[in-house]
């Protein structure tokens, strides 16, 4: 029994690493509700998912090095790590149904604006993120997040999309980030115990092998493809997320 459950737990983290260095989402949008279905408690999945972040980001992000934008990522990374430790602190206070529904406003927001120089490109012209604008955007999207166990970096990628930065850029600035803001949330749970460390551990070492997979087939694959694979990717996690709430609430 026990190696069947490893054995699952590493396929989760094969998984859930590969998409990580794919499209530069931190993972936590595949690994929470798969850990979470075959039966560990809630915090228990938000904490492993925050435990795994920062290793296996750093496998992607040195495997996409080249392409972090180090003039936008420190404001991601000072917004999105604000975010994440208050999310994290906040968890259970705003309603499911509530976060889900903010969570899917977002994701369809992001992935408009990946696509806003073709859908209108005069107003997209005329668009130049400030600074604070930048690290306003990343602070609530970890708000948001942060709330659900996660590190943000599943709307990450699409949002410096939409700031102009091309897919490549921003799916290596993403990964980068995603360490800072996965270690503010994950010292929280920390804190509490909610680290479970069999499954945590084997998640760990299969999500750094899927990573590195991940980032070599990413690096190798054309803009307009990851492109296309990261809007059908977040629209489809963002369904899911609220079909789960409401078929939970059942």
């Amino acid at each position: 029994m026990e190696f069947t459950l490893i054995t699952i737990y590493a396929s989760i983290g094969l998984l859930s690493g590969f998409m990580s260095g794919m499209f530069g989402i931190g993972g936590g949008t595949v690994r929470i509700p798969l850990l979470y279905l075959v039966g560990l408690p809630l915090l228990g999945a938000f904490a492993i998912n925050l435990f795994v972040i920062p290793f296996s980001s750093s496998v992607g992000a040195i495997s996409h090095r080249r392409n972090i934008d180090k003039k936008v990522v420190i404001y991601v990374i000072i917004g999105g790590t604000l975010g994440s430790a208050i999310g994290a602190f906040c968890v259970g206070l705003i309603p499911t149904l509530i976060l889900a529904i903010i969570f899917v406003a977002l994701a369809g927001i992001t992935v408009s604006g990946m696509y806003l120089d073709r859908i209108a490109p005069k107003f997209a012209s005329k668009i130049n993120p400030s600074p604070k604008v930048i690290l306003t955007v990343s602070f609530l999207l970890n708000l948001i997040t942060g709330m659900r166990g996660g590190s943000g970096g599943s709307l990450f990628s699409p949002f410096l999309k939409a700031v102009k930065l091309n897919i490549h850029r921003a799916i290596a600035t993403a990964l980068f980030a995603t360490i800072f803001t996965a270690l503010a949330g994950l010292m929280v749970y920390w804190r509490r115990g909610d680290i479970i460390w069999l499954p945590a551990l084997c998640v760990l070492i299969s999500s750094v092998v899927g990573v590195r997979v991940g980032s070599m087939v990413s690096l190798k694959t054309k803009s307009a493809r990851l492109e296309m694979g990261l809007a059908v990717l977040v629209v489809a996690l963002a369904f899911i997320t609220i079909y789960k709430v409401l078929w939970g609430e059942a």
